[in-house]
């Protein structure tokens, strides 16, 4: 908090504008320099907010990440700014003006809703973490429509809002929380509070989420961004029990439509990998349906097919080659092949792709994809490129 008060002070924002390109490399010699003027304290401030920064640009872009303020958890933690944008969006085709947004964190949900026109209430329960929202908020010109709170999530009055988005800390002193009744607050009470909702809600959840702790009232999505599976939502007020993954930037969705596992055929000469959204939504059956395709194996989401067929829910690759797993007969044909740059992917296997990668040495000016597996139970390496 008082990192935050130093660098919210002219000379605080001075230096920050100052210090914004500084390599890691280059901070002890740019700290030594600037605390010939400066308290070395603000200093220290400002090129870690610096670095905050730069890590942050990924998630928010340069221009939002080079005027926001982050702390470590906050970069770490908060929502990717097009999964934002995309979850405001929806919320705004559904005819939400407010949105009480629970367990805000350093607010770029918040900032998502503001900018599709809705009134926001955002909550946490960490005085920095709140302070550093509100001034995010204020930041981007936003304050006029967030209003940041510091409470208990669980005591905040939400009935004068449309919809409510709860994003629980899914983090603990150990790392991941994986049970959804570990979160904080409980998924439990999450999902009280969105039932509550007067139009609309919504929760954020691991994208491991066990499917049989989904609420049959709920909606699940599971959503990627550039092939990186991001999160799953619970949505209440649409349509209990369907189930979606959504690809961005897009965005495209796919419906869940009810189907039994896809049969299981052999390899053809196409091989497709869904979207890691579409794994985790079981919709690998979906998929293989419009491909009229089908499994490698009754436990391995890869399908195959003899057609190439366009799709966004899957990367289609053509196969060359299916060998049993032996190192050395790949060794070989990479040689033969003069494959030097070598995609190691593996699903079913064991064996680490960097292992691999090792053993085999590829060198020459050829390329090539190879899939560590199981074709019907049995350990199998598919070689192949992209289609």
């Amino acid at each position: 908090m008082n990192d935050l008060a130093l660098l919210l002070t002219p000379e605080g924002r001075a230096l920050l504008d100052a210090v914004r390109d500084t390599a890691p490399a280059d901070e002890l010699a740019v700290a030594t320099r600037l605390r010939r003027e400066h308290p070395a304290d603000l200093v220290s401030a400002a090129l870690g907010q610096a670095r905050l920064r730069q890590r942050a640009a990924a998630k928010f872009g340069a221009a939002d990440a080079g005027r926001m303020f982050f702390t470590p958890n906050g970069v770490e933690q908060s929502t990717r700014a097009s999964v934002a944008a995309y979850r405001a969006e929806c919320f705004r085709a559904m005819g939400v003006r407010s949105v009480a947004d629970l367990c805000c964190g350093i607010g770029g949900d918040a900032i998502a809703f503001a900018r599709a026109g809705i009134r926001v209430l955002a909550v946490d329960r960490d005085p920095v973490t709140a302070d550093v929202a509100r001034a995010n908020a204020e930041a981007l010109g936003l304050a006029d429509l967030i209003e940041v709170r510091e409470a208990d999530v669980t005591e905040v009055d939400t009935a004068g809002y449309d919809a409510v988005f709860v994003d629980p800390a899914r983090r603990g002193g150990r790392g991941r929380i994986f049970d959804p009744e570990a979160y904080s607050p409980p998924l439990s009470w999450a999902v009280g509070a969105a039932r509550k909702a007067s139009r609309a809600a919504a929760l954020k959840v691991a994208p491991g989420v066990p499917h049989e702790a989904v609420p049959e009232d709920a909606e699940a999505e599971w959503i990627s961004d550039g092939g990186d599976v991001k999160e799953a939502v619970l949505w209440f007020g649409t349509t209990p029990g369907a189930i979606r993954a959504t690809l961005l930037p897009s965005p495209r969705t796919l419906l869940g439509r009810g189907l039994p596992d896809p049969r299981v055929r052999p390899v053809g000469r196409y091989l497709y990998e869904p979207d890691g959204a579409v794994i985790r939504a079981h919709l690998v059956a979906e998929v293989a349906e419009d491909l009229d395709a089908g499994l490698i194996d009754p436990t391995i989401a890869y399908v195959t097919s003899d057609a190439l067929l366009p799709t966004p829910y899957a990367t289609a690759y053509e196969i060359t080659d299916q060998l049993p797993f032996n190192v050395k007969k790949l060794k070989a044909l990479l040689r033969e092949r003069e494959v030097g740059t070598l995609t190691v992917k593996k699903r079913g296997s064991a064996v680490e792709p960097e292992e691999l990668r090792k053993k085999v040495k590829p060198a020459g000016p050829n390329s090539a994809t190879v899939f560590l597996t199981r074709v019907t139970g049995a350990p199998t390496m598919l070689v192949g490129h992209p289609a």
